[in-house]
């Protein structure tokens, strides 16, 4: 998908379900309400997935969102929930074992129980955004710079555009990737939700969010690292000892590396505190924990090709966002 050269961006981080707080945003930005959608003058926004779930107001974020891509005020890519809600809605392929692509599990259901609750008097809404959601692209290369939810994996994009060159996918890659292994399996794995690692000796962690794994989220940028510590990138922490650990030549090369010379490349999805600055200065993540009180925050993109750290907006999320 091809975006305007000459035309300037505001990429926007995961906004699950803070409509207000997105509103407030938009104003900070510039862009103002006419005809029931935001719009701005010169800019456009590029959200970056994780529109839904766990917020208060999803629907309503929803709306906004959608109206201003109807309108050529936006664009926007798919997050891992919105491909949760897909599959949480898409039966299983025949043979497969399962009812659903996603499986309603207690932990599933967790996940997308506020997005269902908002819905449940407007059945037809759903049924539109869940449609929706197969329109929105996984990645986004303009070129100058780049777009995915969790981690660009160039391999498996070129891979992908060769049957779905826009890089949009149908209900038939949803049900395959509930294939263990899968090459729909290994898109949505990696560019969703990211690269990650097995903890060693069996170890596993029970994050804040109350979810037991054995694995952990890994950079995929690191040029030489050398332990468990040099490559977590998650909001928990690892045990000093395991931080500790080296890195065997095995997993070393089992790293995907962005490299510093690429295109500059923006992500949401990996709960971020602090003050939002570049990583490099060709990579940012722009999600900042909106939906736990944190940020929700904008890159202001112009015709720079590096990162300018004084180019990063945001709205700090107030409690009542959940409250009016």
């Amino acid at each position: 998908m091809m975006l305007d050269p000459a035309r300037s961006y505001d990429l926007i981080g995961d906004v699950h379900g803070c409509a207000r707080t997105l509103q407030r945003l938009l104003d900070q930005l510039g862009y103002r309400q006419q005809g029931g959608v935001w719009r701005h003058p010169q800019r456009m926004a590029l959200f970056l997935g994780d529109i839904v779930d766990r917020g208060p107001r999803v629907r309503e974020a929803l709306h906004l969102v959608h109206g201003m891509v109807e309108a050529g005020q936006a664009q926007c890519i798919m997050g891992n929930h919105e491909f949760y809600a897909l599959g949480w809605s898409t039966p299983a392929a025949p043979g497969s074992g399962k009812h659903f692509v996603r499986e309603h599990t207690p932990r599933h259901a967790r996940l997308i129980r506020q997005t269902l609750e908002q819905f449940e008097d407007y059945p037809a809404d759903w049924r539109d955004f869940l449609q929706w959601f197969h329109e929105l692209p996984l990645v986004i290369d303009a070129g100058r710079f780049r777009m995915v939810h969790a981690c660009w994996d160039s391999e498996l994009i070129a891979t992908l555009r060769s049957t779905y060159p826009e890089a949009r996918i149908d209900q038939s890659f949803v049900q395959a990737s509930a294939v263990p292994g899968s090459f729909a399996s290994r898109v949505i794995n990696r560019l969703l939700r990211g690269t990650d690692m097995r903890l060693p000796d069996g170890l596993t962690l029970t994050s804040d969010d109350g979810f037991t794994r054995g694995s952990f989220r890994t950079k995929f940028w690191e040029e030489d690292p050398q332990t468990y510590g040099d490559i977590v990138f998650q909001p928990d922490a690892l045990p000093e000892w395991v931080a500790r650990t080296p890195l065997s030549d095995a997993e070393k090369n089992e790293l995907l590396r962005y490299g510093e010379q690429e295109p500059m490349l923006f992500v949401g999805h990996y709960w971020r505190s602090g003050r939002p600055a570049p990583i490099r200065p060709n990579l940012a993540c722009l999600d900042y924990s909106a939906v736990l009180f944190g940020k929700l925050v904008a890159y202001r993109l112009d015709q720079e090709t590096r990162l300018d750290p004084r180019k990063f907006v945001w709205v700090d999320v107030d409690r009542p966002e959940a409250l009016r």
